[in-house]
């Protein structure tokens, strides 16, 4: 700064005894003589390209016509503005001449380097994305020496923010030979080791010991995440150190002795030392104080509701322990809190203050001081983020409407549908509350951020069959009244905004199997009252190998085999040019379904019905106990069900629950047949035509009742977003008949394996998944499933929470399948364990791959399930 001051103290002693209109160019500088006022004829700036000169001369504050004492403060004012921008390394401000009174000046500017390149040393590709946003260098910027310290300062909090107190970084700046004025950063990080504790020393816990505090194998310490490395019981515990973790784990420790009704608990001294470049030890002495018990409770302020039905609210009496984390969650925080109350009915401006008014020995007094405050009204409802969906929509699923009363209920109620529908980050639908102090009313703002659901899928195989491809599209924000309106909302050409679901999928290998599907459904039929419409339409058809080419590989397999030359099916594996065309299965089906969501027992339950076709056309098929003819297949099915997770993709908490029948008109009952003669064993063995003529009309009309009963049940281990949460499932299914001679061959239980149904027997059986075992081993060929029940234990941890989201699992399975339903036996089960990974992508939805271990024999072996893994497509309940 000096040297950017300096010519104008020298020009403070020009001799200034010129004529009015001299001119002195680059005047000589003298210190003698004294400083007088002088006019801005003139401003320059020199040094810096890239910046008009008006921009550069505005930020000194000087202007041309303005008077300056020479010397004086506005030069060094000047000065200081240049440098206090950051943006010059060099600055000095010179007089090019003096015309009378007039001084010409100019400014020479030099700017700091800009930032061509950054590189990282030491560091994973993660920790590299890190140190990116949070040092807040960027490519092209300029660059100060504050900006590189502070750069410092950021990345070792950030390194001992992950257990790397000991972690050097140097930052280096060298010119960059390629371009003027643009220097390279090299960022070298060397982490060293995490450091972790060796020893924790507490001194003073009488009434908390040692092991109470740092816990054991399966039950956290009262220490919060400061543990012990090498000790067993802190095998599955976090053992880096770091300050934060540290300051928490003080503070939990007092929170621990206040909830054991220690109150005046404190640590009078603590210390932390290293013990080698890897571990550290820490020292911590505490006072426990005397434990106080609760006395009296009384309350004060409380105008709406009484003193007792507060009392029974809050659970804690008389010789009660004084237990300030209890009484904290009795107050506000449990779902059947004190506060609750009020913020259910309006009260948004309810306070409550527990003060001690008394303490005697070891008891105290609790005055609980309300403030009830008036009841507030909903005043504005604003939805932020929503850019594909019309807000009527989403309003649709709010409860909290302009005008109701606040309730803490309905917000989080609100909350919850919205995650539901899919069209949203369920980890980011927060609402914004702001209360209006002044009238009384409250501002509910609903910042949103929309995701992609919609669903595409192309996959290509190859068997013996051929390729076999599928291709699939599924729309979950579809709109059919856009479809032919004009000035509405598109994405592309398709009508979109109103979340309804529309669906088309073809899966073919060519001539030998094909099908389509389509489907189409909404939960607000009408657009006014949450009442669900659906309706779906399939085809499909499979054909056969030609008989000729069966027997006559049947008969060179009989002679190969004694001529010592190869096994059946030597030499033939594209079987695509041996399909009979006139063997074959044809599906055709249609479904209308109408549902109502219930206001009785709660609004979570909805009761659907499903009015379904499906017409069976079997013409010489050899796969199924019916070989020609057609069957039919016309069924209402009544649904109860309970939903009320908080989350689609990965919920913390709530239930599912579905009770359903599904039953066909009992045709055998009226229609005036004894199909105890009919398909029987003793027609199998005369004649075979007649007995398949008899299998046609025995089961030209299907008739059935189908139970299924299906819980699931979510709950969260620990705290936060990410965290264990143990899901819980139990289901059984039994399929009856009216007639015990006609019973059906349809809609039986195929379990075993990853649920997942196949083209090859999807037509006759609905498919249970149990993991462990091969597909169908529990109910094989020739033994279908006429009961079924599975039992489900998985621990899930999510690794990715998002509009991706990834999660693992652990799980312990059981279930059976039995042929008859009196040999229905619940404890009968065959049981698995393994691991697996979820993965939701948005586009693909959510697909996983689990390893299990089948510990029991399955159906008809010998051998147990085994090792086995599965590949999961699509969301099982």
């Amino acid at each position: 700064m000096v040297k950017g001051i300096l010519p104008f103290y020298l020009l403070a002693f020009l001799p200034f005894s010129a004529n009015a209109q001299d001119v002195i160019v680059n005047p000589d500088i003298s210190y003698a003589g004294t400083p007088r006022q002088c006019e801005i004829g003139g401003l320059t700036v020199k040094g810096v390209e890239g910046y008009e000169d008006f921009v550069l001369l505005g930020l000194s504050g000087l202007s041309v016509g303005q008077t300056i004492s020479v010397p004086g403060t506005e030069i060094t004012e000047a000065i200081r503005r240049y440098w206090k921008n950051g943006l010059f390394s060099k600055v000095a401000i010179t007089a090019d001449s003096l015309v009378g009174s007039k001084i010409y000046l100019c400014v020479h500017l030099a700017t700091r380097p800009r930032v061509s390149a950054i590189n990282y040393y030491g560091l994973k590709k993660s920790e590299r994305e890190d140190m990116e946003t949070k040092l807040g260098i960027m490519r092209g910027a300029q660059i100060t020496p504050n900006m590189i310290d502070r750069a410092k300062i950021l990345a070792k909090k950030y390194f001992d923010d992950k257990g790397y107190n000991n972690a050097e970084i140097d930052i280096v700046q060298r010119d960059d030979v390629t371009s003027k004025n643009e220097v390279i950063l090299d960022i070298t990080v060397d982490k060293k080791a995490k450091m972790k504790v060796r020893q924790i020393i507490f001194e003073g816990n009488d009434q908390l010991t040692d092991n109470k505090i740092k816990g054991n194998l399966f039950k956290k310490g009262a220490f919060g995440k400061i543990n012990e490395a090498g000790k067993f019981r802190n095998f599955f515990k976090a053992k880096k150190f770091t300050p934060e973790r540290y300051d928490d784990a003080k503070k939990a420790l007092i929170d621990k002795y206040n909830e054991l009704g220690y109150r005046d608990a404190t640590i009078l001294e603590d210390s932390v030392w290293t013990v080698d470049e890897k571990h550290v030890n820490v020292f911590v002495k505490v006072d426990e104080g005397q434990k106080y018990y609760l006395r009296n409770i009384t309350w004060v302020g409380n105008t709406v509701v009484t003193s007792d039905y507060l009392n029974a609210s809050l659970g804690m009496k008389k010789g009660d322990v004084y237990n300030q984390k209890q009484l904290k969650k009795r107050l506000s925080e449990d779902d059947d809190a004190v506060g609750n109350y009020y913020w259910n009915n309006g009260y948004l401006f309810y306070n409550l203050d527990p003060a001690e008014v008394n303490i005697v020995g070891d008891s105290i007094d609790l005055e609980m001081r309300i403030q009830e405050g008036t009841q507030a009204h909903i005043s504005h409802v604003r939805i932020y983020g929503n850019d594909r969906l019309y807000e009527e929509v989403v309003r649709r699923e709010l409860r909290t409407k302009p005008g109701d009363l606040f309730s803490k209920d309905a917000i989080q109620r609100s909350a919850r549908e919205i995650a539901s529908m899919g069209f949203f980050d369920p980890e980011k639908v927060n609402p914004d509350i702001k209360p209006n102090y002044e009238d009384g009313t409250v501002d509910i703002n609903w910042q949103l951020e929309q995701k992609s659901n919609d669903q595409l899928e192309f996959s290509l195989g190859w068997g013996q069959t051929g390729i076999i491809g599928r291709v699939g599209i599924k729309l979950t924000n579809f709109s059919m009244r856009n479809l032919f309106g004009k000035n509405r909302m598109h994405r592309g050409l398709l009508p979109i905004g109103d979340g309804e679901q529309l669906s088309f999928s073809g899966q073919s290998n060519g001539s030998y199997y094909y099908s389509l599907s389509t489907g189409y459904s909404t939960g607000w039929f009408g657009g006014k009252r949450p009442n669900s419409f659906s309706v779906s339409a399939f085809y499909s058809k499979q054909t056969d190998i030609s008989s000729t080419y069966r027997n006559s590989a049947w008969m060179n397999n009989y002679y190969n085999y004694y001529g010592g030359y190869g096994m059946y099916n030597t030499g033939v594996y594209d079987l695509t040019s041996l399909y009979d065309d006139d063997k074959y299965i044809k599906l055709i089906g249609i479904s209308l379904g109408w549902g109502k969501r219930l206001r009785w027992p709660d609004d979570y339950f909805q009761l659907s019905t499903t009015l379904s076709y499906t017409r069976y056309m079997l013409q010489d098929w050899s796969y199924f106990l019916i070989s020609n003819g057609n069957c039919n297949n016309i069924n209402l099915g009544v649904t109860l069900a309970r939903t009320s997770t908080d989350n689609q993709l990965f919920p913390r908490r709530g239930s599912e629950f579905v009770a359903s029948v599904t039953f066909t008109p009992p045709w055998s009952l009226f229609d005036g047949k004894d199909y105890s003669k009919l398909a029987t064993t003793e027609t199998y063995n005369t004649s075979g035509d007649r007995y398949r003529e008899e299998l046609q009309e025995k089961y030209r009309w299907i008739e059935y009742h189908k139970w299924k009963l299906r819980s699931k049940t979510y709950t969260a281990l620990t705290g936060g977003q990410k965290c264990f949460v143990l899901m819980t499932r139990f289901e059984l299914g039994i399929l009856g008949s009216y007639n015990k001679d006609k019973k059906s061959p349809f809609e039986t239980f195929y379990m075993g394996g990853d649920g997942m149904s196949g083209y090859s027997t999807s037509y006759a059986e609905e498919t249970i998944g149990l993991r462990g075992y091969e597909n169908g081993s529990l109910t094989p060929y020739g033994a279908s499933g006429y009961a079924y029940d599975r039992f489900t234990l998985e621990l899930r941890y999510p690794f990715m929470l998002g509009n991706t989201t990834i999660y693992g699992l652990g799980f312990l399975e059981g279930g059976n399948a039995w042929s008859r339903t009196r040999d229905f036996n619940p404890f009968d089960i065959k049981r698995s364990a393994g691991v697996g990974v979820r993965i939701f992508l948005p586009m693909v939805g959510l697909m996983g791959i689990d390893w299990a271990y089948g510990f029991d024999r399955a159906y008809g072996t010998s051998s147990i399930g085994g090792s086995q893994f599965h590949f999961i497509l699509g969301q099982e309940f």
